[in-house]
């Protein structure tokens, strides 16, 4: 009878079809790609406000023992996290960064801000810090081999992670190499973090406005500049940099109108005033 069966070929036929898609779409699921999982893995978890730890233990291109804390002098610091045998994206975020101190003006390498970059790698040996240190402080006008105002220090396992996990810095090990975000880590004078630059090249001017601000307005031109420079750029968390704010521009602009017509009605008004007497003694 037409009801007795198992069901007709096309049903049949349409369940394990249905069957198999399902198999291959459960097998899709637990077969992740490894580099989406690695994407995932690696990234910067933004913490501002968090304070790194100033006592941590790590050695200078020289070969010298030092404490993190030991390049902090009152001025915000700029921190890279990198690692030395980095074949390409680290030695590129290097001549960019030094590229864009050459062009920072106003700004003062010691006088109002250093940078500090880590490794990563806790295997990196001294040689290998010292090379790339030179190399990088060739590429700033100024700052001679081993200058450390801009210090390259290695160290152990445990600084690095405890340096990592305070700022936020996600990054794993790929072989011989290291997946590692590219973003410049701007502290305060305090250690704490302040802002977070991304990118293997950053402007100047954000450059500039996040150690200002990192400061509070206390390096570089007066505080009277500083806060003007502020009030018309703020931080885009969206596209990530500073950005001019519209609003604050078409405000400064009018208060400059007010001050210049309020300005031009008072020498009118003085030159009225000594004229008028002048013209009555003459009559």
């Amino acid at each position: 009878m037409p009801g007795s069966g198992k069901g007709s070929p096309p049903a049949r036929l349409f369940a394990a079809a249905l069957s198999v898609l399902l198999a291959l779409s459960a097998s899709g699921a637990r077969a992740e790609d490894p580099q989406d999982r690695l994407l995932r893995e690696v990234g910067v978890d933004e913490r501002p406000g968090s304070q790194v730890p100033l006592d941590l233990p790590f050695t200078d291109a020289s070969g010298r023992a030092v404490r993190l804390g030991d390049f902090f002098h009152g001025g915000p610091v700029i921190l890279t996290l990198n690692y030395y045998t980095c074949p390409m994206l680290c030695p590129l975020t290097f001549r960019s960064l030094a590229a864009t101190m050459t062009g920072l003006k106003g700004l003062s390498l010691s006088k109002d801000y250093r940078v500090v970059t880590v490794s990563i790698n806790p295997e990196e040996i001294g040689e290998i810090a010292r090379i790339k240190a030179n190399e990088t402080h060739a590429l700033v006008p100024g700052l001679a081999r081993g200058d450390d105002r801009w210090p390259f220090l290695y160290g152990g396992a445990e600084p690095i992670r405890r340096l990592t996990e305070s700022v936020g810095y996600r990054y794993r090990k790929v072989g011989s190499d290291f997946a590692h975000p590219a973003v410049a880590i701007v502290l305060t004078p305090g250690g704490a973090v302040s802002r977070y630059l991304y990118g293997i090249e950053i402007p100047p001017l954000d450059l500039k406005l996040a150690l200002i601000e990192a400061a509070d307005g206390k390096i570089g031109a007066s505080s009277a500049a500083n806060a003007l420079l502020m009030y018309c750029f703020q931080y885009d968390p969206v596209g990530r940099k500073y950005a001019l704010v519209a609003m604050n521009i078409m405000k400064l602009a009018g208060a400059i109108t007010v001050v210049f017509l309020g300005g031009l009605l008072l020498v009118l008004w003085v030159r009225h005033g000594r004229s008028v007497p002048r013209r009555e003694m003459g009559e």
